[in-house]
């Protein structure tokens, strides 16, 4: 690139909403700082505990382990079909994260729903209900515990898991669909709660 190329880029930059003009480069991965695994444990927040409630694909498992990890969440719940460590499917999308997030597996999620409330959780599922609330609309307390619950691929959440909720929400779409895939969902949900809980 010229001179007067890089100018013109440069003028482009400062007209943007962007903090910092271009050129730019890539951080090193000492640069992000990030926890050793070994340390992740003694470090991550116990206020969030995601539940999966028969999750068909392996690949949806390993994305629920990384983002649970890029939030500092301490465990996951796996249950019913809902596949488990080790696993190389698994792996392909967790990269690590199911080694450093913790977590268990339970044979039936309604049960582990009631003994998470038992635990003083609030329990609330991702789905669309006749009496959710909009993400958009929800703040949550800072003094609470929350278990989110993330629902199968096709079906959602059982309806016996709802029975077990204490609430439900639901993200708000304006096209076609349905549905967001639940790695998706669970990223959207937890973005939120990192801007609106601050223990997170």
């Amino acid at each position: 690139m010229n001179g007067h190329g890089l100018r013109d880029k440069m003028i482009f930059c400062k007209t943007t909403d962007f903090p910092h003009f271009c050129p730019m480069r890539k951080l090193t991965m000492d640069e992000l700082g990030r926890y050793a695994a070994s340390d992740y444990a003694a470090n991550a927040q116990t206020t969030i505990v995601l539940v999966l409630d028969n999750v068909r694909s392996m690949h949806n498992v390993g994305s629920a382990f990384r983002t649970a990890d890029a939030f500092g969440l301490a465990k996951l719940s796996l249950c019913g079909i809902t596949a488990t460590p080790p696993h190389r499917e698994i792996h392909k999308t967790a990269l690590g994260a199911e080694q450093s997030v913790a977590w268990g597996h339970a044979p039936d999620t309604a049960a582990l729903l009631h003994q998470l409330r038992a635990e003083g959780y609030r329990v609330v599922a991702l789905e669309q209900t006749d009496a959710s609330t909009s993400l958009a609309d929800f703040r949550p307390s800072p003094s609470t515990k929350y278990a989110l619950v993330f629902g199968n691929e096709a079906f959602g959440v059982s309806e016996e898991a709802i029975a077990a909720c204490d609430a439900a929400l639901e993200i708000p779409q304006f096209g076609t669909k349905h549905s967001f895939n639940i790695s998706v969902s669970i990223g959207i949900v937890l973005w939120h709660f990192h801007l609106t809980k601050p223990q997170i």
